[in-house]
């Protein structure tokens, strides 16, 4: 049977829904994020004119987007409110987190993560290989690849390969259910397949789509004779595409201390050397370092080397 298996590392929390040898799907919660379903008070600071929405101000200093607003509700007034989005971050703004004014109907606050069995490490390359394939934005499947792209407006799968439009199209399906469940995508979600001229093989890969979808809540239009394809799924916070698009470094810091910890569990040594590139030493935290250090009782180091990608920090253990 699948199950969810949550590893707690430093800076993130991270949950691989896994099947046998094989990962379902991927979650990654960092500390300090309001989750949807989290029950937050906040000071109605605005109310937008014409519409049922306004601007929430929540405890801790972030603000909140507030939708079916009751009118009798005022500006400066303290509600109760439940999160239905997280924040997410995109290129040069920050999207505020939403939320509703909670009511006696309202349902218990649902978990960041889902429920699973808390484990100490993942199986071995489990991670690692959800991590790169969010890192570079692409999963292979016989005969190509697809790419998935972030943008303001929406996620854009494109499919790119080397056969016939329709046997393209067909190969790219699982591919593309592997990467929603992968990414954690959700919102609205562009399918961009080879242009199919027939409603034949149109009507093949619809009906493909929604066998691989069939456990994917969402909604789907037809594929389009331009072989376009949209998707409309619950969005409730930044998928891992969306963390990679906005705050690489901040993924491969997170990542960096993970293969510090693997390090310290495989070797013998006083001494913990992690080798990063500058612009990622920089962003490691001095309470992350002591973290590491607790865990893996040993003296940390770290080492500048600008000869190493962004991603490809690693770690070492030494005597002295």
């Amino acid at each position: 049977m699948a199950e969810w298996l949550i590893e707690q590392g430093i800076a993130e929390t991270r949950a691989l829904l896994i099947e046998g040898e094989w990962v379902l799907a991927a979650k990654v919660m960092w500390p300090g994020e309001i989750a949807a379903g989290t029950r937050a008070t906040g000071r109605l600071t605005a109310k937008l004119k014409g519409t049922r929405r306004g601007v929430a101000l929540l405890e801790g200093g972030t603000e909140a987007l507030v939708d079916h607003l009751p009118p009798q509700v005022t500006e400066g007034q303290s509600l109760d409110l439940v999160i239905t989005r997280a924040a997410i971050a995109e290129r040069g703004r920050l999207k505020r987190a939403q939320a509703r004014v909670a009511g006696a109907d309202t349902a218990p606050p649902a978990a960041a993560l889902p429920e699973g069995r808390i484990v100490r490490r993942f199986p071995a390359g489990l991670w690692e290989e959800v991590w790169h394939a969010a890192s570079s934005a692409s999963l292979d499947f016989s005969g190509g690849e697809i790419l998935v792209s972030v943008t303001p407006a929406m996620t854009v799968i494109d499919i790119d390969g080397v056969g016939a439009p329709r046997d393209v199209a067909l190969a790219a399906v699982p591919a593309i259910a592997q990467a929603l469940a992968w990414f954690d995508l959700g919102g609205n979600i562009g399918i961009d397949f080879p242009t199919l001229p027939t409603k034949e093989d149109r009507r093949a890969v619809d009906a493909a789509l929604d066998a691989a979808l069939a456990d994917w809540p969402h909604e789907r239009t037809a594929i389009n004779g331009f072989g376009f394809v949209q998707l409309v799924a619950r969005l409730t916070g930044p998928s891992l595409r969306h963390r990679f698009a906005t705050a690489r470094l901040g993924m491969a810091a997170r990542m960096a201390m993970r293969r510090a910890e693997l390090a310290a569990d495989d070797g013998i040594g006083r001494v913990l050397e992690l080798r990063a590139h500058p612009a990622l030493k920089a962003k490691l935290k001095q309470p992350w370092l002591d973290e590491l250090a607790r865990r893996t009782g040993r003296e940390v180091r770290i080492a500048a080397d600008p000869g190493l990608a962004i991603e490809a920090a690693n770690a070492q253990l030494l005597d002295t």
